[in-house]
């Protein structure tokens, strides 16, 4: 049976949500407060397989927890509850770690496909590491991966692999990967990565884009600082050079 920590305190919303998990056969679990999910998601054992996450809470908000989280190398994957739909607010949750999200109100059918997806990607990253040997076999890859030097990426289960070292990404880090990938060779601007990653068209600061190129950045570059994978192209965005000279 699948595990459910729902991060609620509405408890009207999440009484209802508990009762709508538990009717297609979830086990659910639920806390109102940031600290107390983090006690549960920090222990030795985490007993979840995703967790249900809404921004505003008492005490430490979503942000908080999700970012904490990740931190301490917790991939458990995650979607954001929120009723601040504000396009900084989106992407201020995917910058910390978040998975996924929905906005308040929310239908149920679009709720559990959302649910749906994230367990399927988790159990992908437990095949995963449960064969480790699969990713030094090329012809075993899945046909949803990419490799360039000697880094390959892995979109199906969110992971890179630099030079034999196995690094999680977060669902919004592959994406963007994977989007500047497909245009291996040309600038991208960060509009257009707002746009076509995230689907955010309003006046959004485009800085949060900035933020992951970092991140990627510390995991595929020799020496962030001079990148020559992920380029920056003044004035423009960024570029992605798969073999540099």
């Amino acid at each position: 049976m699948r595990r459910v920590l729902i991060v609620e305190d509405e408890h009207h919303l999440a009484d209802g949500l508990r009762f709508n998990l538990e009717a297609e056969d979830y086990q659910v679990h639920v806390v109102d407060t940031g600290e107390a999910a983090l006690e549960l998601l920090l222990a030795p054992s985490p007993p979840f397989d995703v967790v249900m996450l809404d921004v505003m809470l008492p005490g430490i908000d979503g942000f908080t927890v999700i970012g904490e989280l990740r931190q301490k190398g917790q991939f458990i994957p995650t979607l954001m509850l929120t009723a601040r739909n504000h396009p900084d607010d989106v992407l201020r949750g995917f910058t910390a770690g978040a998975d996924d999200y929905l906005t308040k109100p929310f239908e149920l059918a679009m709720l559990l496909a959302r649910l749906r997806s994230l367990l399927r990607r988790n159990e992908w990253l437990l095949a995963a590491a449960a064969s480790p040997a699969a990713t030094d076999d090329a012809a075993s890859q899945p046909p949803d991966s990419y490799a360039f030097g000697e880094i390959s990426v892995d979109f199906d289960r969110l992971e890179l692999c630099v030079r034999g070292k196995v690094f999680p990404l977060t669902l919004m880090e592959a994406n963007l990967l994977r989007y500047l990938i497909a245009h291996e060779g040309k600038p991208v601007s960060r509009k257009a990565m707002l746009e076509d990653v995230w689907g955010l068209h309003e006046d959004t600061d485009t800085r949060a884009i900035d933020n992951f190129i970092v991140r990627l950045r510390r995991y595929i570059e020799d020496d962030p600082t001079t990148p020559r994978h992920l380029l920056t192209v003044r004035g423009v965005g960024y570029r992605f050079v798969a073999a540099p000279e």
